[in-house]
């Protein structure tokens, strides 16, 4: 059995994205690193321990403002590798 932070995974599923809006910022595999743990940092973590805690812990996401908290924390990640 794995303990995930599925925060993490947002935070990976949208990264892409936010690089993408934000002109001059770079896409190497060492600022995504950069991007992520500044903005995994500024996040409380979510972790699960199974599929189906994963399920109801992306429920939540859905239901409060994890994802929000997501975008926002990769936006300010982005802003600040960048410069």
């Amino acid at each position: 059995m794995e303990v995930v932070n599925i925060m993490e995974k947002i935070v990976w599923d949208n990264m892409q994205s936010v690089i993408d809006s934000k002109e001059g910022a770079c896409d190497c595999d060492i600022c995504r690193a950069d991007i992520a743990a500044y903005a995994l940092n500024n996040l409380k973590s979510r972790y699960v321990a199974t599929s189906r805690g994963e399920t109801i812990a992306k429920a939540q996401v859905l239901e409060n403002q994890f994802y929000l908290n997501a975008i926002i924390a990769l936006t300010e990640a982005v802003e600040v590798v960048t410069a």
